[in-house]
């Protein structure tokens, strides 16, 4: 599905279902050089089941034009104008890493129009390290093997679906997403991470139901980081998968019950 977003086509996953904006609205946003397609099984099983499904592709990602923006608040600005376009007035926002820091400022910008947060591999503050950062301004492809294997609890890349190799997967996403937009599209999503300075605010005004997702054996942002984030939304539901970072691919179905469960409570 493309809508124009702030003069921009902007391209939503809508889980293989006609968009039907009289359901319960979730949306669902990618993290760092990825786009909709890490969130393959969650969107389409909560479409089928009752569901108005976004997975979105932020600008400069996947399908959607434009260049990637290059801070968090101009990125959860851009998702409430989707959900205008779209006619969706409130929705139940899922962000994985830099997508949960969207999440998480768009319920700050507009609080009455989220209904509920889930905020999976997520952290605040989320720096980014230097070596990192430069690494990926500089050399993308060894920035995008770095992350790759720091965001795997399971090097072999084995996977619960017979035949797919889930660390190849993701180095292959992120290489597309480099061929697509070569403008420096890491270190961009890297930099706005990191610079995004409204986290602890953000959070202390939420007052929907809200779900803390992380995966034991993250490395990015490891579950003893996100202590700072856990006591600002007091009310909030923590919960931890055996994982790394990548948790949509590694734990899938632990992944999809818990929003399930979420989402019912």
């Amino acid at each position: 599905m493309l809508l124009d977003v702030q003069g921009q086509a902007a391209y939503c996953y809508t889980g293989g279902k006609t968009l039907d904006i009289s359901l319960p609205a979730i949306v669902f946003i990618h993290g760092a050089q990825n786009d909709h397609s890490v969130w393959a099984l969650q969107s389409r099983y909560f479409a089928h089941h009752g569901y108005a499904v976004l997975a979105v592709d932020l600008p400069g990602h996947g399908r959607s034009a434009g260049a990637a923006l290059d801070s968090v608040p101009a990125m959860a600005q851009w998702l409430l104008a989707l959900l205008d376009t779209a006619g969706i007035q409130q929705a139940a926002l899922c962000g994985h890493s830099m997508g949960s820091l969207i999440a998480l400022e768009a319920s700050h910008q507009a609080a009455a129009r989220v209904t509920r947060l889930a905020l999976l591999g997520s952290t605040y503050p989320m720096k980014v390290s230097p070596a990192l950062l430069e690494t990926a301004r500089s050399d993308e492809a060894s920035a995008i093997d770095m992350v790759n294997i720091w965001s795997h609890a399971n090097l072999t890349g084995r996977a619960a679906l017979p035949g797919m190799n889930t660390t190849g997967v993701a180095q292959r996403l992120m290489q597309r997403m480099s061929a697509i937009n070569p403008q420096q599209l890491f270190f961009t999503d890297f930099t706005a991470c990191n610079e995004y300075a409204n986290g602890e605010a953000a959070a202390q005004a939420v007052q929907c139901p809200t779900l803390l997702l992380g995966g034991t054996r993250d490395m990015m942002t490891p579950p003893k980081s996100a202590r700072l984030l856990a006591s600002s939304i007091p009310h909030a539901k923590t919960v931890t998968v055996n994982c790394g970072h990548s948790l949509m691919s590694e734990q899938p179905d632990a992944v999809l019950d818990h929003l399930l469960d979420f989402m019912q409570s």
